[in-house]
């Protein structure tokens, strides 16, 4: 950023840590503690852009993932985001943080770093209800989200066990402080 940027008051967006992703095993080894398990489903969302670089890239991507055994499924959604979603036979908290971060590497190597939203690691609670660690690349920060439902039409959060699940792996990962930004991410993959 130059001098006249800085002037106008315009800054270039923070580059995602695409790494962070790599703490994750440590909060699923927190929450299989406290009863949580592992659904083996992570996602990754982006905006999709136009050109056959892009399309390229979406493919070499789910061609990659596909050779560690994870099954890879496009999937968009009503805001206009697209997930790529990936599930594993057997659940393994470190190869399915490898398959999402292999996602976001091969996004931002090819030059499509600012399309990349969030990723999704997921989880069932001790009564069986569907939560996610949420990971915003912009922010650098993790957040929990679930659902108070399975129904898609339901769209309420439990909010205690967003909040119980902070609790849990607040040593693990870094949490987003600002709970404004724990946004409801409603028809995601795994949720």
């Amino acid at each position: 950023m130059g001098l006249w940027d800085s002037l106008m008051g315009r800054t270039k967006p923070p580059r995602a840590d695409l790494d962070a992703l790599f703490a994750v095993p440590q909060a699923a080894l927190s929450l299989q503690a406290a009863g949580f398990t592992l659904t083996g489903q992570g996602a990754v969302c982006y905006r999709t852009a136009e050109g056959g670089a892009f399309a390229t890239t979406e493919k070499n991507i789910e061609q990659l993932v596909a050779t560690s055994g994870s099954t890879v499924e496009r999937v968009d959604d009503s805001y206009g985001f697209r997930w790529l979603s990936v599930q594993q036979t057997a659940p393994d908290a470190s190869g399915l943080v490898t398959d999402v971060h292999a996602v976001n590497t091969s996004l931002a190597g090819a030059g499509f770093d600012q399309a990349l939203l969030c990723s999704t690691i997921g989880f069932t609670g001790p009564q069986g209800a569907t939560m996610a660690l949420v990971y915003l690349y912009k922010r650098g920060t993790f957040y929990p989200f679930a659902p108070a439902s399975s129904q898609p039409s339901d769209q309420k959060r439990d909010n205690a066990l967003e909040l119980q699940v902070r609790g849990i792996v607040a040593a693990d990962i870094t949490i987003e402080p600002d709970l404004q930004r724990w946004l409801a991410i409603w028809g995601a993959p795994g949720l």
